[in-house]
């Protein structure tokens, strides 16, 4: 017999530590939502729409995809429509989305790929690419919904607060 099981009092409360670990990392298991992701590198949850339904992410390359129920589009504030794919993907770092996918943003008459949103302070720069704008960081504290952005009938007084504005 094995010298540490040699006493058998000893085994019941080796039973029961090894209960406790098991229920301890079940309890504890939980991952955090996408939104707590977003949140623990200081970037804020607006920057996804309401209702992601799961992400993966790689904490050591920040390599990330986050998964919506489907397509979602919305306007903000009547100037910008956005649209975004049942997967958007890139890398995430403290204030930074970069090599972003599946997240667009219609110019005029185009579609272009939102490629980068960077953490300036109290604002957000957005980067297609070849021109950036940056917004306040307070129209992004709330989630947007898709088909109705920030302006939904049921959320008259969460979308009052909110005033698009390039900074």
């Amino acid at each position: 017999m094995l010298p540490y099981l040699r006493s058998r009092s000893s085994l019941p409360l080796l039973l029961l530590f090894l209960n406790c670990l098991c229920f301890r990392s079940a309890v504890g298991g939980e991952s955090p939502t996408a939104y707590e992701v977003l949140g623990s590198y200081d970037l804020p949850i607006g920057l996804l729409p309401k209702g992601a339904i799961g992400y993966d992410l790689d904490a050591s390359t920040g390599a990330f995809a986050a998964y919506l129920n489907g397509s979602c589009s919305f306007s903000l504030e009547g100037s910008y429509q956005l649209r975004y794919s049942p997967t958007i993907s890139g890398r995430i770092a403290s204030d930074r989305l970069s090599d972003l996918r599946g997240v667009s943003v219609k110019v005029l008459f185009f579609w272009v790929n939102i490629i980068d949103v960077r953490r300036l302070g109290d604002s957000l720069r957005f980067s297609v690419g070849v021109a950036s704008a940056d917004f306040a960081i307070n129209n992004f504290y709330m989630c947007p919904r898709c088909g109705c952005g920030l302006n939904c009938p049921d959320d008259d007084d969460v979308a009052a607060g909110f005033n698009l504005r390039m900074r």
